[in-house]
C-alpha cells in the first residue's frame, strides 16, 4: 500500500436499469472513486461519472456464467482498497435486496477498511412501475412479498407458498428459470385465474412485457422467448396497468364466446 493512499469500499446500488434512475448520491461516489467494480446490469454509461483516470474492472455474472465468483470480488475490493484507495462495488438494483451487499460490507470491514452503503432504486418497486403497475393499490393489494427465485440452495424460496396464499402482490426476482414452479404453487392453492406479468430488461431500451394469468403465462412466455434478467409479478394490481389493459380485455371477450 502507497503511503498516501486512503482505503475506503463505496457500495453503490445503480438503480434498476435505465441510467437515469441512479441517485444524485451514487453520482457523486462515482466522481470521487480510483476503482469501479461493476456488474453485468450496469448500464455502461455510467461508468462515464467516474475520473477517467479511475480503472474500471467488470466483475458481473449472468445466469449460468459465473464471470467472477463472489469470493475473488470480494478480495478484490479489499487488495484494490489498499492499493489505489476509493473502490465503488457498483451494482445493479438495490444492494441490500438479494445482492449480496451485506456480506461484500461484512468480508471488507474484517479487514479494517472504512465502508459506506449508497441504496439503489430496487428493480422490485421500481420495473413493476414503470409498466404501470403499482405494487400496492387501495382496495386491491395492501401489502407485496419480494421473493427471491433462486436461493443459495439453487431452489426456488419456499416463502411462495406462504405469500401465495395471501392476496398480497408477489414480486420475484431471478425467477425466470422458475417459472413452471411458480406457476405450480399457484394452482396448488387454485389461483389459475390470478394475473401475472414478466418484464424483462425493465426501464431499459429493450424492456420486454408478457402479461397473462396464471393458466397461460407459461406458453406465453415460451412464444415471446423470455429471458433473464426478469421480474415476474403475480396479483391482481397487474390488472391495474394501462398498458396491459388490452391483455385482460381481450381475456374477458374470449372467455364470454
Amino acid at each position: 500500500m502507497r503511503n498516501n493512499v486512503n482505503p475506503k469500499v463505496t457500495l453503490v446500488g445503480a438503480g434498476p436499469g435505465d441510467p437515469e434512475l441512479i441517485t444524485l448520491k451514487a453520482v457523486f461516489a462515482l466522481n470521487k472513486a480510483d476503482v469501479v467494480l461493476y456488474d453485468a446490469l450496469i448500464d455502461p454509461v455510467l461508468l462515464k461519472h467516474a475520473p477517467e483516470t479511475a480503472l474500471k474492472i467488470f466483475v458481473g455474472k449472468r445466469v449460468g456464467k459465473h464471470s467472477q465468483p463472489q469470493e475473488d470480488t470480494n478480495q478484490l475490493c479489499v487488495s484494490l482498497a489498499k492499493k489505489h484507495g476509493h473502490v465503488v462495488r457498483l451494482k445493479g438494483g438495490d444492494p441490500f435486496v438479494f445482492g449480496r451487499g451485506a456480506e461484500e460490507i461484512e468480508y471488507i470491514e474484517a479487514f479494517g477498511i472504512p465502508t459506506e452503503l449508497v441504496p439503489g432504486i430496487t428493480s422490485a418497486i421500481a420495473v413493476p412501475a414503470s409498466a404501470g403497475i403499482p405494487v400496492t393499490k387501495r382496495g386491491i393489494s395492501e401489502s407485496f412479498w419480494v421473493v427471491t427465485g433462486t436461493t443459495s440452495a439453487g431452489e426456488l424460496s419456499k416463502d411462495l407458498a406462504l405469500a401465495a396464499q395471501s392476496t398480497a402482490t408477489v414480486v420475484v426476482l431471478m425467477g425466470t428459470k422458475k417459472l413452471g414452479e411458480i406457476v405450480q404453487v399457484y394452482r396448488k392453492f387454485g389461483k389459475n385465474d390470478l394475473p401475472i406479468a414478466i418484464i424483462q430488461s425493465g426501464t431499459t431500451r429493450e424492456e420486454k412485457i408478457v402479461a397473462g394469468y396464471i393458466s397461460d403465462i407459461e406458453q406465453k412466455a415460451k412464444d415471446a422467448q423470455t429471458e433473464a434478467p426478469a421480474i415476474i409479478i403475480v396479483g391482481e394490481v397487474v390488472r391495474e396497468s394501462t398498458k396491459l389493459a388490452e391483455v385482460f380485455r381481450e381475456a374477458v371477450l374470449i372467455s364470454r364466446q
